[in-house]
């Protein structure tokens, strides 16, 4: 436990002698920022008892220090230096004008470490003013906004061509497809029976190869459980609170002000010093609605709003880079408006980094709905989730291939976020893009038992439009990573590079080839034609009814197991009627390949807060206290 500075003390004292607090906030507040090593006033703002006007108002009157209003009177743009932009956010420091020849410089964090900090950097010629925290922050997005906007749409594409998805298809890549199409042409023209004889097969091998390939990650993830998970449970019980660092949260969000309510009460039950947290609501500068209804919450001193420059193309990725810029943590998670983190999530995540060897920077952590049994398509796509989180997931940590990131609780550290330029803002599954290129430059994802609940769709529609951007962020990556195959080998190995193949490549190609498989045989069923013999023969044809009845058969089995881990077993039984959810896959694959070809950019929106369940997660939110009496 650290005692908190003299400046704490006197400002605390006269914050209750003006009736800014109570007594009583006074000494739980102090008890809060000697045990989690932080700022008096950072406690007071975090918990919402005290204005930040009120503070900062107070410790001029209290210091005779000039307090300055950033917005009516921003810096000199000639004192700021953009690649110090890291260094003012962190300190909450800022050269502001020069007066008589000396440097005045604006700080909201007054104390021996900022002018220490003013000191080394602009030398003992200064004079200190007073501003607030907030101003700092948004007099920096005022003054580097639109260079910032642009590194955030062009940094990786400009820094990195290879890596970004900016450029669809490279010209060597449409000359290796045009020469596969016309060998299949010349096929078909040439000798038409051994060609499609040869292409039945190659697909046959590819089914049974992701079968058995999924099989096996199902088999090794379900080994990869239970030690590591208890190893990190008792470590969290030895952590002091002190110790911990500051931690980021993104929460990009676009048109969703009804479930906003829900996310800023989720964020508020997170076990973890309220005060080391830096949560950022990322949002666009024209979400009029969402913005104003950010406002209205009164949310605590942790909250900001970061308004993100209007551009193309108008992704997630691009606002979670533009954000990026002003966090201030050690370590960055990224959560979606309607996520409910467990609440010692970030705990594990601190105790699993600590854990983990250096080239560790990611750790992934799970996710699961908490209106699972709402309707048909809620409890399907549980199964899915169960079964790539809960079992998939961990087998390619275990076999060590590189793991595509989910969209939500990936929790960096922020160094090498920004050593890697972050995320693709022109890829639609950024955080899978970015996972490969993770692995290709040396750095490892890790995966934790910890479970981040989200609102599971209830529209199939919806759903369609949700899964069609992600299998062509699949497809994006599938192309930029196949780019350079000899790099990737060189960089993820022969069994990541196959694990990558298959996996990616694999589940996207199976959506848009099964429809043509299944018309092919419900034709044959129905009228038991001789037609298809030819390009049949008997051991191929025991092959592809092998796939079609085992392989199936194997990933209606796996997902009749994947509740069981979380004890969800009245959920088993719906993996029978999965057949309608792979049509609705397959119907999101063929949406996803038109928009690659038509429009590669485009984000397809996710409509929030449909659930039945919505309506009671914000009353719940909005009058906490009744929860806890219910």
């Amino acid at each position: 436990m650290t005692a908190l500075s003299p400046t704490d003390v006197w400002t605390g004292d006269y914050l209750v002698e003006r009736g800014l607090i109570t007594l009583a906030q006074l000494d739980e507040a102090t008890g809060l920022a000697e045990s989690w090593n932080t700022p008096l006033s950072d406690v007071l703002m975090a918990r919402n008892w005290l204005r930040p006007i009120d503070y900062y108002q107070t410790l001029a009157e209290r210091f005779d220090i000039k307090l300055v209003d950033l917005r009516n009177e921003p810096p000199d743009p000639a004192l700021l230096v953009e690649t110090e932009v890291d260094d003012y956010t962190r300190e909450l420091t800022l050269p502001w004008r020069i007066r008589e020849g000396r440097i005045v410089v604006a700080t909201a964090n007054p104390g021996p470490e900022a002018i220490l900090y003013a000191r080394r950097r602009w030398g003992r010629n200064i004079d200190i003013v007073l501003t607030a925290k907030f101003d700092v922050l948004w007099s920096l997005q005022r003054a580097f906004g639109d260079r910032h906007s642009r590194r955030a749409v062009f940094e990786l594409a400009d820094a990195d061509p290879e890596m970004s998805a900016r450029t669809v298809i490279t010209r060597p890549q449409l000359t290796v497809a045009w020469l596969l199409f016309s060998l299949l042409a010349l096929g078909m023209i040439g000798a038409p029976v051994a060609t499609l004889i040869a292409v039945n097969a190659f697909m046959s091998v590819f089914y049974l190869g992701n079968f058995v390939f999924k099989g096996l990650l199902a088999w090794f993830g379900a080994l990869q459980q239970e030690a590591h998970s208890s190893a990190i449970d008792a470590e969290i019980r030895l952590l002091r609170e002190e110790d911990l660092p500051d931690f980021t949260i993104l929460v990009p969000m676009f048109r969703e002000p009804e479930v906003l309510p829900i996310l800023a009460h989720a964020l508020r039950q997170l076990d973890y010093p309220q005060a080391k947290l830096d949560i950022k609501i990322v949002l666009e500068e024209g979400d009029d609605e969402t913005i104003e209804a950010a406002k209205a919450l009164g949310l605590e001193g942790i909250f900001e709003i970061v308004r993100v420059p209007a551009s193309q193309p108008q992704t997630k990725p691009k606002a979670c880079n533009y954000a990026l810029r002003y966090a201030r943590g050690e370590y960055l998670v990224i959560y979606d408006a309607e996520d409910k983190p467990e609440p010692d999530q970030l705990k594990k995540v601190v105790v699993a980094f600590r854990r983990a060897p250096e080239n560790v920077a990611c750790i992934q952590c799970r996710l699961n709905y908490y209106n699972a049994e709402e309707n048909w398509l809620t409890r399907l796509f549980t199964l899915d989730y169960s079964l790539w989180f809960d079992l998939m997931l961990p087998g390619l940590e275990r076999l060590g291939i590189p793991i595509p990131l989910g969209g939500t609780s990936n929790h960096f550290k922020i160094k090498v976020l920004r050593e890697l330029r972050a995320w693709d803002p022109f890829n639609v599954t950024e955080d899978a893009d970015l996972g490969i290129r993770m692995t290709q430059k040396g750095y490892r994802v890790g995966l934790i038992d910890s479970t981040t609940y989200e609102e599971a769709n209830v529209s199939q529609s919806n759903w369609v439009r949700q899964r069609s951007r992600w299998i062509k962020g699949y497809m994006q990556t599938f192309l930029v990573h196949t780019r350079r195959p000899i790099h990737l080998m060189r960089t993820i190995g022969p069994l990541g590079t196959l694990g990558f193949i298959s996996f990616i490549g694999g589940t996207m190609l199976s959506g848009l080839l099964n429809p043509i498989f299944w018309a092919i045989f419900v034709f044959w069923a129905i009228t038991q034609t001789g037609g298809f013999d030819i390009a049949f023969p008997p051991a191929l044809l025991y092959l592809s009814l092998f796939n079609l009845i085992a392989g199936n058969g194997l990933f209606i089995y796996l997902m009749m197991l994947a509740p069981f881990r979380r004890r969800w077993v009245q959920l088993a039984p719906f993996s029978l009627t999965v057949v309608w959810y792979w049509v609705l896959m397959s119907v999101a694959a063929w949406k996803g390949f038109s928009q690659l070809v038509t429009k590669p950019f485009y984000w397809e929106k996710t409509h929030h807060g449909l659930s039945k369940f919505t309506a009671s997660e914000v009353a719940m939110a909005l009058n906490p206290d009744a929860e806890r009496a219910a």
